[in-house]
């Protein structure tokens, strides 16, 4: 009895009222430390998607429609950074939701969204490289300009539907009282998605799955294509046998660049959605402290993406030099070479 009175003493709440939520205790460095790393993961996230879609839009040298889907990656991200992971992270650190059941509503169904924009971009650049490989010669008809702009419209346009969706099913879960009165306290906010089979199905393996596909097709071509090459005799080296060469090694290397982004994503998001699916068959045994370490991983993606460009590509290193030493303010810069030799 005393035990029990002890921590009932202890025991603090998000809110000073009745149907408040209980808040987790931890110690002052703990949370000082967590803030501290959340935010540096925030502050990169942001600068560095900054610097991609700064680049992308004002070197002429990077406007391509490859690149204009990285933008769109990057502007994903870089949403991610401003307007979704601020305010998760003080739910992680504080246990607690302070601003509000509508807000609640928007941060949920954005956070949907751009995860299912994210997945979905990654899917068409790898049908971007799949045209860029293995049919060179059709490239430059079937992944023009306007049809990029198309592909990134549709991209989004779903992304928002499927987030209302999910929005609306849970609206209409707890019009019906289907929230128990403990999931429903003063302080929470509930992150919105479909079962986790549908929403693991829609959002990661589906698309995971046709770029793994695309992927591992990019792969046997480029095999056949160095067979070819081994094959011809030695003493062929006219200029446009150099040059098909050179190509051919830009787009392997383009390909598997994106590859290791397109891993990379898929790795960060499959501790979450697996649980997601598992967790319901052990009756939701998952340790919360878990849970949301599974889910930080997921956004973590979005700092890591800057960081790949900056150890893979050239042009990232040399625009971020630009921009840093304020070359990008002259008036020629966008036209500077950004692959030198």
């Amino acid at each position: 009895k005393n035990l029990s009175q002890e921590e009932g003493d202890n025991l603090q709440y998000c809110f000073e009222f009745n149907m408040s939520c209980p808040k987790s205790i931890r110690s002052t460095t703990t949370t000082v430390t967590m803030y501290i790393f959340i935010t540096i993961s925030i502050v990169i996230t942001i600068l560095g998607n900054s610097v991609v879609m700064i680049s992308i839009l004002h070197f002429k040298q990077l406007q391509t429609p490859t690149n204009y889907l990285v933008l769109s990656l990057a502007f994903v991200d870089f949403l991610m950074g401003f307007f979704v992971l601020p305010f998760s992270m003080v739910r992680s650190v504080e246990t607690c939701w302070y601003f509000g059941d509508t807000f609640c509503d928007i941060h949920s169904t954005l956070d949907v969204v751009l995860t299912t924009v994210s997945i979905y971009n990654l899917c068409f650049i790898a049908i971007d490289r799949y045209y860029a490989v293995c049919e060179p010669l059709l490239y430059s008809i079937k992944m023009t300009l306007p049809m990029t702009a198309l592909i990134i419209t549709l991209n989004w346009l779903f992304a928002i539907i499927y987030g209302s969706c999910v929005f609306l099913s849970e609206f209409t879960k707890k019009a019906s009282g289907h929230y128990r009165t403990t999931i429903s306290c003063k302080g929470s906010c509930i992150e919105y998605r479909f079962g986790g089979h549908m929403d693991a199905l829609i959002v990661l393996f589906i698309p995971t799955f046709i770029i793994l596909g695309i992927y591992l097709k990019i792969y046997f071509v480029q095999r056949k294509h160095a067979r070819k090459i081994g094959n011809m005799p030695n003493n062929i080296n006219s200029k446009e046998e150099i040059n098909v060469r050179v190509l051919q090694t830009k787009e392997k290397t383009a390909a598997k660049n994106q590859g290791v982004v397109m891993g990379i994503f898929v790795l960060s998001w499959l501790p979450f959605y697996l649980s997601s699916i598992i967790n319901p068959y052990l009756n939701f045994a998952t340790p919360p402290i878990l849970f949301e370490a599974f889910t930080w991983f997921g956004f973590f993606n979005s700092a890591f993406n800057p960081v790949l460009y900056a150890f893979f590509y050239p042009w990232f290193r040399t625009a971020l030099k630009s921009i840093l030493t304020c070359q990008i303010l002259r008036p020629e810069s966008s036209i500077m070479n950004l692959f030198p030799e």
